[in-house]
Protein backbone atom coordinates (compact mmCIF):
# COMPACT_ATOMS: atom_id res chain seq x y z
CA UNK A 1 0.00 0.00 0.00
CA UNK A 2 1.61 3.57 -1.04
CA UNK A 3 2.01 6.18 1.86
CA UNK A 4 -0.70 8.36 1.85
CA UNK A 5 1.07 11.99 0.68
CA UNK A 6 -0.77 14.76 2.09
CA UNK A 7 -2.08 17.51 -0.18
CA UNK A 8 -1.29 21.54 0.17
CA UNK A 9 -2.85 22.38 3.44
CA UNK A 10 -3.54 19.08 4.67
CA UNK A 11 -2.75 18.35 7.91
CA UNK A 12 0.33 15.58 8.15
CA UNK A 13 0.96 12.69 10.88
CA UNK A 14 -2.85 12.20 11.36
CA UNK A 15 -5.12 9.53 11.22
CA UNK A 16 -7.08 10.93 8.86
CA UNK A 17 -6.66 13.44 5.94
CA UNK A 18 -7.50 16.92 6.46
CA UNK A 19 -7.38 19.91 4.04
CA UNK A 20 -8.15 23.86 3.87
CA UNK A 21 -11.01 22.30 1.50
CA UNK A 22 -12.53 19.84 4.10
CA UNK A 23 -12.56 22.64 6.68
CA UNK A 24 -14.11 25.29 4.30
CA UNK A 25 -16.82 22.74 3.36
CA UNK A 26 -17.53 21.94 7.56
CA UNK A 27 -17.69 25.75 8.11
CA UNK A 28 -20.14 26.50 5.43
CA UNK A 29 -22.34 23.44 7.04
CA UNK A 30 -22.22 24.19 10.29
CA UNK A 31 -22.82 28.18 9.74
CA UNK A 32 -26.18 27.09 7.39
CA UNK A 33 -27.11 23.99 10.30
CA UNK A 34 -26.85 26.27 13.08
CA UNK A 35 -25.53 29.88 12.39
CA UNK A 36 -21.71 29.25 13.58
CA UNK A 37 -18.94 30.95 12.35
CA UNK A 38 -16.20 29.15 12.69
CA UNK A 39 -12.53 30.96 12.69
CA UNK A 40 -9.84 30.19 10.93
CA UNK A 41 -8.77 29.70 14.10
CA UNK A 42 -11.06 26.49 14.65
CA UNK A 43 -9.17 24.09 12.05
CA UNK A 44 -7.49 21.82 14.52
CA UNK A 45 -10.42 22.46 17.17
CA UNK A 46 -12.52 20.60 13.77
CA UNK A 47 -10.09 17.73 13.25
CA UNK A 48 -10.10 16.70 16.57
CA UNK A 49 -14.03 16.70 17.14
CA UNK A 50 -14.40 15.18 13.79
CA UNK A 51 -12.04 12.86 13.71
CA UNK A 52 -14.36 10.68 16.54
CA UNK A 53 -17.39 11.07 14.37
CA UNK A 54 -15.42 9.27 11.66
CA UNK A 55 -13.99 6.37 13.79
CA UNK A 56 -17.77 6.10 15.40
CA UNK A 57 -19.24 6.03 11.34
CA UNK A 58 -16.49 3.82 10.19
CA UNK A 59 -16.01 6.32 7.10
CA UNK A 60 -12.51 6.44 6.43
CA UNK A 61 -12.09 10.17 5.23
CA UNK A 62 -13.29 13.80 5.78
CA UNK A 63 -14.69 13.67 2.20
CA UNK A 64 -16.96 10.80 2.71
CA UNK A 65 -18.14 12.16 5.61
CA UNK A 66 -19.03 14.94 4.26
CA UNK A 67 -20.51 14.05 0.70
CA UNK A 68 -22.44 11.85 3.39
CA UNK A 69 -23.87 14.75 5.37
CA UNK A 70 -24.77 16.33 2.41
CA UNK A 71 -26.77 13.56 0.96
CA UNK A 72 -28.78 13.02 3.74
CA UNK A 73 -29.81 16.41 5.53
CA UNK A 74 -31.87 14.86 8.16
CA UNK A 75 -30.16 12.13 9.10
CA UNK A 76 -29.23 11.35 12.67
CA UNK A 77 -25.51 12.15 12.17
CA UNK A 78 -26.17 15.69 11.60
CA UNK A 79 -27.16 15.62 15.00
CA UNK A 80 -23.88 14.09 16.22
CA UNK A 81 -22.03 16.43 13.82
CA UNK A 82 -23.99 20.22 15.23
CA UNK A 83 -23.05 18.46 18.99
CA UNK A 84 -19.15 17.52 18.17
CA UNK A 85 -18.61 21.38 16.96
CA UNK A 86 -21.07 23.04 19.31
CA UNK A 87 -18.92 24.46 22.58
CA UNK A 88 -20.38 24.32 25.66
CA UNK A 89 -18.61 26.55 28.73
CA UNK A 90 -20.75 26.87 31.66
CA UNK A 91 -20.87 26.72 35.12
CA UNK A 92 -23.16 27.74 38.22
CA UNK A 93 -23.79 31.56 38.67
CA UNK A 94 -21.53 32.38 36.04
CA UNK A 95 -21.18 36.30 35.61
CA UNK A 96 -22.71 36.26 38.92
CA UNK A 97 -24.08 40.26 38.78
CA UNK A 98 -26.97 38.95 36.42
CA UNK A 99 -28.90 37.16 39.67
CA UNK A 100 -29.56 40.08 42.15
CA UNK A 101 -30.88 41.62 38.90
CA UNK A 102 -32.83 38.83 38.39
CA UNK A 103 -34.18 38.57 41.76
CA UNK A 104 -35.16 41.89 42.37
CA UNK A 105 -37.12 41.88 38.95
CA UNK A 106 -39.11 38.33 40.23
CA UNK A 107 -39.87 40.64 43.33
CA UNK A 108 -41.53 43.10 41.40
CA UNK A 109 -44.08 40.56 39.23
CA UNK A 110 -47.56 40.49 40.55
CA UNK A 111 -47.97 36.96 38.01
CA UNK A 112 -46.18 33.99 37.75
CA UNK A 113 -42.92 34.73 36.03
CA UNK A 114 -41.93 32.58 32.79
CA UNK A 115 -38.48 32.51 32.08
CA UNK A 116 -36.63 31.36 28.55
CA UNK A 117 -32.96 30.10 29.00
CA UNK A 118 -32.09 29.88 25.35
CA UNK A 119 -28.32 28.45 25.63
CA UNK A 120 -28.87 26.13 28.41
CA UNK A 121 -26.14 23.83 28.28
CA UNK A 122 -25.67 21.47 30.39
CA UNK A 123 -27.97 22.84 33.04
CA UNK A 124 -25.92 24.71 35.41
CA UNK A 125 -27.61 28.11 33.97
CA UNK A 126 -30.89 27.12 34.12
CA UNK A 127 -31.17 25.52 37.83
CA UNK A 128 -28.75 28.36 38.93
CA UNK A 129 -31.94 30.91 37.51
CA UNK A 130 -34.16 28.09 39.75
CA UNK A 131 -31.99 28.66 42.75
CA UNK A 132 -32.64 32.25 42.61
CA UNK A 133 -35.89 32.20 41.89
CA UNK A 134 -36.49 30.17 45.07
CA UNK A 135 -34.39 33.00 47.00
CA UNK A 136 -36.26 35.74 45.39
CA UNK A 137 -39.32 34.33 46.63
CA UNK A 138 -38.15 32.37 49.44
CA UNK A 139 -39.82 29.54 48.61
CA UNK A 140 -39.01 25.81 46.88
CA UNK A 141 -41.96 26.32 44.62
CA UNK A 142 -41.75 29.81 43.63
CA UNK A 143 -44.08 31.18 41.15
CA UNK A 144 -42.23 30.58 37.70
CA UNK A 145 -41.92 28.45 35.07
CA UNK A 146 -38.43 27.83 32.99
CA UNK A 147 -37.99 27.07 29.66
CA UNK A 148 -34.29 25.07 29.05
CA UNK A 149 -33.49 24.90 25.40
CA UNK A 150 -30.13 24.22 23.37
CA UNK A 151 -28.85 23.05 20.05
CA UNK A 152 -27.26 20.22 21.38
CA UNK A 153 -29.27 17.20 22.68
CA UNK A 154 -26.18 15.77 24.53
CA UNK A 155 -25.72 18.63 27.02
CA UNK A 156 -29.79 18.75 27.76
CA UNK A 157 -30.20 15.20 29.12
CA UNK A 158 -27.09 15.84 31.47
CA UNK A 159 -29.67 19.04 32.18
CA UNK A 160 -32.33 17.26 32.77
CA UNK A 161 -30.96 14.69 34.58
CA UNK A 162 -29.49 17.20 36.90
CA UNK A 163 -26.13 14.59 38.24
CA UNK A 164 -22.77 16.97 38.69
CA UNK A 165 -19.36 15.83 40.11
CA UNK A 166 -18.66 17.43 42.85
CA UNK A 167 -16.04 19.86 41.56
CA UNK A 168 -18.65 21.73 39.63
CA UNK A 169 -20.16 23.28 43.65
CA UNK A 170 -16.57 23.58 45.00
CA UNK A 171 -16.79 27.27 44.35
CA UNK A 172 -20.78 27.75 45.73
CA UNK A 173 -21.73 29.27 49.17
CA UNK A 174 -22.08 26.16 51.36
CA UNK A 175 -25.61 27.03 52.24
CA UNK A 176 -26.25 27.10 48.91
CA UNK A 177 -25.45 23.38 48.23
CA UNK A 178 -27.26 22.34 51.33
CA UNK A 179 -30.45 23.94 50.05
CA UNK A 180 -30.61 22.78 46.51
CA UNK A 181 -28.50 19.59 46.29
CA UNK A 182 -28.33 15.82 47.42
CA UNK A 183 -24.69 14.04 47.87
CA UNK A 184 -24.54 10.95 46.08
CA UNK A 185 -23.52 7.93 48.06
CA UNK A 186 -21.90 4.76 47.85
CA UNK A 187 -21.91 4.32 44.00
CA UNK A 188 -22.57 7.93 43.24
CA UNK A 189 -19.93 9.41 46.06
CA UNK A 190 -18.12 12.55 44.24
CA UNK A 191 -21.67 13.86 42.59
CA UNK A 192 -24.70 15.41 43.46
CA UNK A 193 -27.96 16.17 42.06
CA UNK A 194 -29.89 18.71 41.84
CA UNK A 195 -33.20 18.87 44.07
CA UNK A 196 -36.15 17.61 42.78
CA UNK A 197 -38.28 20.73 43.90
CA UNK A 198 -35.46 22.86 41.17
CA UNK A 199 -36.10 20.06 38.69
CA UNK A 200 -39.68 20.74 38.62
CA UNK A 201 -39.54 23.89 37.59
CA UNK A 202 -37.71 23.21 34.48
CA UNK A 203 -38.69 22.14 31.21
CA UNK A 204 -35.50 20.93 29.21
CA UNK A 205 -35.63 20.67 25.12
CA UNK A 206 -34.10 20.80 21.85
CA UNK A 207 -34.28 23.83 19.81
CA UNK A 208 -32.23 25.39 17.10
CA UNK A 209 -32.02 29.41 16.99
CA UNK A 210 -31.51 29.20 13.58
CA UNK A 211 -34.59 26.25 12.72
CA UNK A 212 -37.37 28.74 11.28
CA UNK A 213 -40.00 27.67 13.87
CA UNK A 214 -39.38 27.65 17.76
CA UNK A 215 -41.19 24.84 19.70
CA UNK A 216 -42.12 27.33 22.67
CA UNK A 217 -45.23 29.30 22.98
CA UNK A 218 -46.18 33.07 24.53
CA UNK A 219 -44.19 35.52 25.73
CA UNK A 220 -41.55 35.53 28.73
CA UNK A 221 -41.14 37.99 31.06
CA UNK A 222 -37.17 37.19 31.11
CA UNK A 223 -34.81 35.79 28.71
CA UNK A 224 -31.00 34.75 29.09
CA UNK A 225 -29.10 34.17 25.80
CA UNK A 226 -25.67 34.74 27.49
CA UNK A 227 -22.49 33.57 25.34
CA UNK A 228 -24.27 32.38 22.40
CA UNK A 229 -24.63 35.10 19.98
CA UNK A 230 -20.46 35.74 19.95
CA UNK A 231 -20.49 32.31 17.73
CA UNK A 232 -22.56 34.00 15.24
CA UNK A 233 -22.26 36.86 12.55
CA UNK A 234 -23.48 40.11 12.89
CA UNK A 235 -26.89 39.33 10.25
CA UNK A 236 -27.91 36.20 12.10
CA UNK A 237 -27.20 37.93 15.83
CA UNK A 238 -29.77 40.68 14.18
CA UNK A 239 -32.00 37.78 12.43
CA UNK A 240 -32.31 35.88 16.11
CA UNK A 241 -32.93 39.02 18.11
CA UNK A 242 -35.91 40.35 15.93
CA UNK A 243 -37.27 37.45 16.62
CA UNK A 244 -36.55 37.63 20.21
CA UNK A 245 -38.90 40.39 20.80
CA UNK A 246 -42.20 39.69 19.89
CA UNK A 247 -41.50 37.13 22.64
CA UNK A 248 -40.80 39.58 25.36
CA UNK A 249 -43.61 41.03 27.65
CA UNK A 250 -43.31 44.93 27.43
CA UNK A 251 -41.36 44.90 30.58
CA UNK A 252 -38.99 42.05 30.13
CA UNK A 253 -35.65 41.61 30.76
CA UNK A 254 -32.67 40.24 28.44
CA UNK A 255 -29.81 39.26 29.64
CA UNK A 256 -26.47 39.01 27.14
CA UNK A 257 -23.03 37.51 27.63
CA UNK A 258 -20.19 39.84 29.10
CA UNK A 259 -18.54 39.77 25.86
CA UNK A 260 -21.64 40.69 24.11
CA UNK A 261 -23.50 43.88 22.52
CA UNK A 262 -26.60 44.01 21.27
CA UNK A 263 -27.25 47.35 20.66
CA UNK A 264 -25.25 47.07 17.80
CA UNK A 265 -27.42 44.38 16.14
CA UNK A 266 -30.66 45.66 17.61
CA UNK A 267 -32.57 49.18 17.77
CA UNK A 268 -35.69 47.63 19.52
CA UNK A 269 -33.62 47.27 22.49
CA UNK A 270 -31.76 49.63 24.79
CA UNK A 271 -29.61 48.96 27.59
CA UNK A 272 -30.67 48.67 31.09
CA UNK A 273 -27.60 47.26 33.47
CA UNK A 274 -24.90 45.37 32.77
CA UNK A 275 -25.30 43.63 29.88
CA UNK A 276 -28.96 43.62 30.69
CA UNK A 277 -31.06 45.02 27.94
CA UNK A 278 -35.34 45.64 27.93
CA UNK A 279 -37.40 46.97 25.46
CA UNK A 280 -37.28 50.73 23.89
CA UNK A 281 -39.81 52.84 24.54
CA UNK A 282 -41.64 52.26 21.18
CA UNK A 283 -41.70 48.49 21.43
CA UNK A 284 -42.91 49.60 25.34
CA UNK A 285 -45.60 51.45 24.05
CA UNK A 286 -46.62 49.51 21.28
CA UNK A 287 -47.17 45.79 23.35
CA UNK A 288 -49.36 48.28 25.84
CA UNK A 289 -51.73 50.35 23.25
CA UNK A 290 -55.27 48.67 23.81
Amino acid sequence: MKPTVPSKGESSGKEFDFNSRDFERVRGLIYQRAGIALADSKQEMVYSRLARRLRATGITSFQQYLDMLERTHDSDEWEAFTNALTTNLTSFFREAHHFPILADFLKTLKEPATIWCSAASTGEEPYTIAMTACEAYGSMTPPVQIVATDIDTNVLATGANGVYPMERIEKMAPERVKKFFLRGKGNHEGYVRVRPELRKLITFKQLNLLADGWPINGQFDVIFCRNVMIYFDKPTQSKILSRFVPLMKPHALLFAGHSENFLYVSDALKLKGKTVYELNATQRGARTKP
